[in-house]
């Protein structure tokens, strides 16, 4: 083989690998363009996920609070109404006797 030729062969090689080189460059480059795009677009989500559990954890803990000042009021309620029920009861025994005591009944 002539030295022209193998010049001629090594050019061509030559520019047969920039050329690959260039193409992968641009395969390189659509990858990392896709790469940006997506991340972008979860980058949002991540957020509003984010947002969401925040919320979440808010309302979880005004629901227990809510449940604590609702078992609060059922108790005070409770004590209320017996204590209601022991003022009547001790109103209705009075009126007896009283009544007794009115008939003579009560001796």
């Amino acid at each position: 083989m002539d030295t022209s030729k193998i010049s001629h062969e090594i050019g061509k090689a030559h520019g047969q690998g920039q050329e690959k080189g260039s193409q992968l460059m641009e395969k390189i480059g659509n990858a990392a363009q896709s790469i940006k795009e997506t991340v972008q677009e979860m980058v949002p989500q991540a957020k509003a996920n984010y947002q969401a559990g925040q919320a979440q954890g808010q309302a979880q803990e005004k629901t227990t609070q809510l449940m604590e000042k609702a078992g609060n009021v059922t108790q005070s309620t409770k004590e209320t109404v017996q204590q209601m029920g022991q003022q009547v009861k001790d109103t209705t025994l009075g009126a007896v006797d009283a009544v007794k005591n009115a008939t003579g009944m009560n001796k």
